[in-house]
């Protein structure tokens, strides 16, 4: 793959011939991968960078102005050594790069051999669907602490990726025999229906809490294999009351939305961490559906054990949000109203 000045520029192209760049793809089969279907990958580089992508056979022309033809091209360059490893290209692939840059380079395992790779500092969990990688800084530092703490907590707005990580990283560390569970916990916190009047069994009333849950487990494990080990008990999703009484030894125990815990639930359930076994706390500050004289059980424990060496806390912002981008804006606008 090699950048050099195209020698048969269009008419528009020689205008711009100061602010254009070729690059050389050997391999036309990784070339169509890196475009995308109907070009939409490199529709979507150019939205982002503000360049302009032409093809020519197995090669690109990239016009814009310098710096963001320079980004432009590390993002594509990147993404072409993803498809030479033999891995897929997709929309979130392009946002992870253009978030943190960078290409791959060397190649080293982490103690224990936890985390499946790690090139040029960049992580890597693998699950039995898919490999997934942090698309921001702050998620990289959180994957990282999961695999270094037995005791981790991850704290900011929805849509950063706090519960899918910590569910990717419980399903790797299962499947490579660290742990011999995954418990998976929710508090079953009413927020305009009452549980009592959802209809079914408890089974069937709980559940609607967990699903969050159970879609982060179906990215990870085949849906046979899901169900097989619920019914084994080697995967359990419950709603947090269910885990009083109970010590958690070599299990990977995420709860979630923790911020709707009190603080005798939190004490309850930090209190569960057994022998071999990793804890997650995943919430946002910002969606308390406690009554107003309940104080959060999130709040109490970040407050009481920050000073704690052992325990891990990551914060996450806007910034980090991965889903569609106006839910950045949405959290952005609802924190600058002095009012909330």
């Amino acid at each position: 793959m090699a950048a050099t000045p195209p020698n048969d520029a269009t008419p528009f192209e020689q205008d711009q011939a100061v602010a254009e760049e070729l690059l050389e793809f050997p391999d036309n089969r990784l070339l169509i991968d890196l475009c995308g279907e109907y070009d939409r990958n490199l529709t979507d580089v150019e939205i982002r960078t503000n360049v302009q992508i032409l093809r020519r056979g197995n090669q690109l022309v990239v016009i814009g102005d310098e710096d963001a033809r320079a980004e432009a091209i590390e993002v594509l360059q990147s993404l072409y050594q993803r498809l030479e490893q033999g891995k897929s290209v997709e929309a979130g692939d392009i946002d992870r790069e253009m978030r943190m840059g960078g290409s791959d380079a060397g190649t080293g395992i982490r103690s224990g051999d936890q985390m499946e790779l790690i090139r040029s500092d960049r992580v890597e969990i693998k699950t039995r669907k898919k490999q997934v990688e942090p698309r921001t800084e702050a998620q990289k530092a959180y994957v990282k602490s999961l695999f270094d703490n037995e005791l981790a907590f991850g704290i900011g707005p929805a849509g950063t990726g706090k519960t899918y990580l910590a569910v990717a990283v419980g399903v790797n560390m299962f499947i490579q025999g660290h742990v011999d569970k995954i418990i998976l916990s929710r508090p079953a916190v009413e927020a305009g229906e009452k549980i009592g009047f959802l209809p079914g069994d408890m089974k069937d009333k709980v559940d609607p809490y967990m699903q969050p849950l159970y879609d982060a487990l179906e990215d990870f494990l085949p849906g046979k294999q899901t169900a097989k080990l619920i019914e084994e008990k080697k995967i359990e999703i419950a709603p947090l009351a269910f885990m009083r009484g109970r010590t958690l030894s070599r299990a990977f125990v995420v709860l979630d939305e923790a911020q709707n815990a009190t603080t005798m639930q939190m004490k309850m359930f930090l209190t569960r961490l057994g022998e071999g076994s990793r804890m997650v706390i995943t919430g946002d500050r910002s969606q308390i559906d406690l009554p107003r004289h309940m104080p959060s059980g999130l709040k109490d424990a970040e407050r009481l054990l920050k000073g704690v060496k052992e325990i891990s806390f990551n914060y996450f912002t806007s910034k980090d949000v991965v889903r569609h981008p106006l839910v950045a804006a949405i959290i952005e606008a609802y924190e600058a109203d002095p009012d909330l």
